[in-house]
């Protein structure tokens, strides 16, 4: 058979052409974040020589203390803002938005040219719980809460992941309890929040459930954010109650993966969990196509909202991105909640589906990342969890 110099010669060029590959530095040793690396074709290095650094908060935070002899070069990307706490603390993510609530009457006065979507959205019919800051607001509270002595309120710490430290309580007499459990007397009290409990949550088969959405920023001013189709709603195990007899039984309340894999219930094929794809297939035959709509794009809205309230207090550095954890609850009027967002949301796959999943997510993280750097291509969110 006759050689063909044509194709080895382009061959022999597009090999000489070969982009060099990618190094990456990390902080963890194993998981899906390594294995996208890897599947990528990139490098690990130890040196300082990488593009891509993966980093826990607390690393980043070292990384950009003005002490630091770090300086990132321009090629340099890193995975979290300097001070992201201002969207993911949950006392100063309400702080926030308060604020911008108060700056913009409620959100209706925004820079609407950053936020898409159908329908008119703001904060001004309460997307956020009521919420107060303990123990600075215990007094507030206290009034608020004899204006609504039957409501359930649920104490979370402002600084913790994964349903520790969370409670419900009906009574004062109950937070009294908790303000007098000192761990020592040379020992700070933990701040916490304490919102309002929403008791109408949105149920199917009788269990509740929230939403984990995922959002990535590359840039705060101007705000470009991407918002994955790779969401999914966690379940709890057993079936809702408000009943005070069963306030402290996380497995009814209490969504996180974390805690209602303890119950005998739990179920290792699908984690208790749905990809937001068939929630959605699910509220349009039982909600209907338009109320489904609807609420989607409020959800969309509101997580733009969430990110302009943190704006202009973000250190908006170029060699920053981040993938926020968004946890949102739907209520039985198919409103949503903003319950809080997570800094490093749990990249740890539970199931095959959501091992999927999350390599899925972390493809497209990069995906967007490299061309956001090279070509400063952006999207704004939209309706697009169809």
């Amino acid at each position: 058979m006759p050689i063909n110099n044509s194709s080895q010669g382009n061959g022999r060029a597009a090999e000489q052409k070969k982009t060099p590959a990618i190094k990456y530095k990390a902080d963890i040793e194993r998981g899906v974040v390594i294995t996208t690396y890897e599947r990528n074709g990139w490098v690990r290095t130890e040196g300082d020589d990488w593009t891509i650094g993966w980093f826990n908060v607390g690393n980043i935070r070292a990384m950009f203390h003005p002490d630091s002899a770090v300086r990132l070069t321009d090629q340099q990307m890193v995975n979290h803002y300097p001070n992201h706490w201002e969207l993911t603390r949950k006392d100063t993510m309400v702080k926030n938005i308060k604020r911008y609530m108060r700056d913009t009457k409620d959100g209706s006065e925004a820079d609407n040219s950053q936020v898409t979507g159908t329908g008119e959205y703001t904060f001004k019919d309460g997307y956020i719980p009521v919420t107060y800051n303990l123990p600075a607001d215990y007094n507030i509270f206290v009034e608020e809460f004899k204006r609504n002595p039957s409501a359930m309120w649920i104490m979370k710490p402002t600084n913790m992941a994964q349903g520790k430290g969370i409670f419900i309580i009906n009574k004062l007499s109950q937070l009294k309890k908790w303000a007098n459990n000192k761990t020592g007397s040379n020992v700070p009290r933990a701040s916490y929040i304490i919102s309002r409990y929403i008791e109408n949550p949105l149920l199917v088969g009788g269990k509740k459930f929230d939403l984990r959405l995922y959002v990535l920023v590359t840039s705060f001013r101007p705000l470009r954010a991407y918002l994955s189709l790779h969401g999914f709603a966690r379940f709890c195990n057993v079936k809702y109650s408000s009943d005070a007899a069963e306030l402290d039984n996380p497995y009814i309340h209490l969504t996180n993966v974390a805690i209602q894999k303890h119950n005998d219930d739990y179920n290792n094929v699908h984690g208790g969990k749905w990809h937001i794809r068939d929630l959605r297939l699910y509220l349009e035959s039982t909600r209907g196509a338009e109320a489904t709509e609807r609420l989607f794009s409020k959800m969309n809205q509101l997580i733009v909202h969430s990110l302009l309230a943190c704006q202009d207090v973000m250190i908006n550095d170029r060699h920053c991105f981040e993938c926020y954890g968004y946890d949102l609850l739907i209520d039985d009027d198919l409103k949503p909640w903003l319950v809080e967002v997570n800094a490093s949301p749990s990249l740890s796959p539970s199931t095959k589906s959501d091992r999927s999943m999350k390599l899925s997510l972390l493809r497209d993280i990069y995906r967007i990342g490299q061309h956001h750097y090279t070509h400063n291509i952006y999207i704004y969110i939209t309706s697009c969890l169809r």
